[in-house]
């Protein structure tokens, strides 16, 4: 550290959950989504250092998740010293122990801490975070999510969009039909995109190996990217394993991993080609470095599951990170219309600043219009 040592310790917590409504209900293979919602973390250091993050999409918990922090992460980090981030993050993991609430609660709770210790971290050090982890690139290419069932516009329409709004590429919904009748979709879709537009495809855990396997056949000759959680949850692992070595497609998973040491078995199994584990739903940065480290030593790619404003940093920071993902507008309002300062895209690539720690600009005015408060609805 630079110049005059910084207090970093943590003098207080602040959360502020927001709740935000989609633009229409949006359907993937077996599930939908009305609101958007996160929790805005903010980590108060003795200096006058505040690190300031959002994490996670857990609408219908999002005020349990607030609680998490507020009652039990918030006070055992009190007083501690927030550039000991290891610490702070082993302090905090006692949150996910309850064997009788959902994991995933305590998990996403953490990231929300660990985040906002690590844009502390960057702001205290004078540096963005996507150099302080490594450094390896400042742009990456962005693609949106996209191909939902009963969209009110056609592929063709909404691929013309995204090129217009300047994004790379789509990942494409697939597994609520039959393989048949999804590849054509994704035929349409490539037909609509031409050659240069990214084309990856997920299935959200829809299919039995077979119907993936037929399914990846029927696209071969499509440039498919990847091919995102094509098998059912029970025994996706070995199924994703046989996908992968019987069909051309390269497979990518991580993002419904709870750990570091549940994307090494999907990388020991010989599941993956690309993980995308999720930091804001997973423990944080700290975690998902730590799937960085390892996938580079089994020549998988990283990618990200959604959450842009963490993901940028993280995969720029490395040299076998993918693409950054995001929605459109109607889907994630909170990352087009939250963040003030968020960067236009240059060649359907998302450049980030020199701006230390995450380098985020929050709009104080969208926070206080979607907070979320004991008597909101």
């Amino acid at each position: 550290m630079t110049g005059p040592a910084r207090d970093l310790t943590i003098a207080a917590i602040e959360t502020v959950p927001i709740r935000v409504p989609l633009g229409r209900v949006y359907r993937g293979s077996y599930y939908e989504m009305t609101h958007r919602s996160t929790v805005i973390t903010r980590v108060v250091t003795g200096s006058g250092i505040v690190g300031e993050a959002y994490a996670g999409d857990e609408d219908a918990a999002l005020q349990a998740i607030q609680q998490i922090i507020d009652r039990e992460i918030a006070p055992r980090l009190l007083g501690e010293d927030a550039a000991r981030v290891e610490r702070c993050w082993e302090i905090a993991r006692p949150v996910t122990f309850d064997i009788l609430r959902d994991r995933r609660l305590g998990l996403v709770a953490s990231a929300c801490v660990d985040t906002a210790i690590w844009d502390a971290i960057g702001k205290a050090l004078g540096e963005p975070l996507w150099r302080l982890w490594g450094g390896y690139r400042r742009s990456l290419p962005m693609i949106s999510i996209g191909g939902y069932y009963g969209s009110p516009v056609s592929i063709e329409q909404e691929i013309a969009d995204l090129r217009e709004r300047g994004l790379a590429g789509i990942k494409f919904k697939v597994g609520g039909l039959t393989p048949a009748e999804d590849a054509e979709r994704v035929r349409t879709a490539r037909r609509a995109a031409g050659q240069d537009f990214v084309l990856a495809v997920d299935a959200n855990q829809a299919w039995s190996p077979r119907e993936a396997i037929e399914f990846a056949r029927l696209v071969e000759g499509e440039d498919v990217a990847w091919f995102e959680e094509p098998c059912r949850w029970h025994n996706d692992r070995r199924a994703m394993r046989d996908v992968r070595y019987r069909s051309p497609l390269r497979v990518c998973a991580g993002q419904s991993e709870f750990s570091a040491a549940g994307c090494r078995d999907l990388m020991v199994e010989g599941a993956i080609d690309i993980c995308n584990f999720d930091a804001s739903w997973s423990g944080g940065p700290t975690e998902w470095r730590r799937v960085a480290a390892m996938a580079a030593g089994f020549d998988v790619d990283m990618g990200h599951h959604e959450e842009p404003q963490v993901a940028a940093h993280l995969l720029a920071s490395i040299p076998h990170g993918r693409y950054v993902e995001c929605f459109e507008p109607d889907r994630d309002p909170i990352w087009w219309n939250l963040i003030a300062n968020r960067p236009p895209l240059s060649a359907g690539c998302i450049e980030l600043s020199d701006a230390p720690g995450l380098g985020w600009e929050l709009d104080e005015d969208y926070i206080d219009r979607h907070r979320v408060t004991s008597e909101s609805p």
